[in-house]
């Protein structure tokens, strides 16, 4: 009596991951994670890509920062974030807020205040990617690294382009003047699309991040998040949000320690 031996597919999670899925360029990705998102991830789904995409969200982050520094003025802004941090220490003679000031503006920690957002950003893409990878596998999903990574930075990307570009009209537009709007166009850009731009974040720190995280743009890149885990991980839309919503709570309480330990919003 003859045996039927079934082959085994020791690939079938790349075949499954290729099956029916769009062929897309990386320029095809870059620009249809706009307006097809849903095809854009499941191609990314068979072949994750992320270098390109990253390099634009970090050079996107990276030139608003610099800019922003460059405009404003280093020194200046310097001393804006010395005289805020200050601003009800009246025990601390001019002589001691001048020494404070001076140290942050020598060219070590110039340095270092300049670029060190980008390794911070970096780092940040790493460490999401090995979550969503983590959370996807737990929730029943399938995942690798690499295409966690992706649906990271693919997410990211829209809403941090979005947020350079109206940030650069109103910096040449109408650029802050004031102590406290200075110090916030910094840590927090130029532009609000949530609740927290009608609290003063110098006054009220806690209470303007915890509006500011209700913003329009960053739950644009949520929703973004969210379809990327669905197509790439294949994982249902109430798994997808929980894991994302999950983190973007974790993330939002991590704001709050630090509005509350420096004493302004971030």
């Amino acid at each position: 009596m003859s045996q039927q031996h079934t082959p085994h597919a020791p690939y079938a999670s790349r075949d499954d991951a290729a099956e029916g899925a769009p062929t897309m360029s990386t320029a095809e990705t870059t620009t249809a994670i706009f307006f097809e998102p849903g095809r854009t991830f499941e191609a990314l789904r068979a072949r994750p890509r992320f270098l390109v995409v990253g390099l634009i969200t970090l050079i996107a982050f990276m030139s608003f920062y610099l800019t922003y520094m460059q405009r404003i003025g280093y020194e200046t802004l310097i001393d804006a974030e010395t005289s805020q941090q200050l601003k009800d220490r009246d025990d601390v003679p001019p002589e001691q807020r001048a020494q404070m000031a001076n140290v942050q503006k020598k060219g070590f920690v110039k340095a270092i205040r300049m670029w060190s957002p980008a390794l911070l950003l970096a780092i940040v893409f790493a460490a999401g990617a090995a979550l969503y990878m983590l959370g996807t596998n737990l929730m029943g999903g399938r995942m690798s690294y690499k295409q966690a990574l992706a649906v990271w930075v693919y997410s990211t990307m829209p809403p941090i382009v979005l947020m350079t570009l109206l940030n650069f009209v109103l910096l040449f537009i109408n650029p802050p003047e004031d102590e406290a709007a200075m110090v916030q166009g910094l840590h927090r850009g130029l532009v609000h699309a949530n609740p927290g731009a009608f609290v003063d974040g110098a006054a009220h720190p806690l209470l303007a991040t915890a509006l500011g995280a209700f913003d329009i743009l960053s739950f644009f890149g949520l929703f973004l998040a969210a379809l990327g885990l669905r197509k790439v991980g294949r994982l249902k839309a109430g798994a997808a949000w929980t894991i994302v919503l999950a983190l973007w709570g974790c993330g939002v309480l991590l704001r709050l320690i630090m509005a509350g330990v420096f004493g302004r919003a971030s």
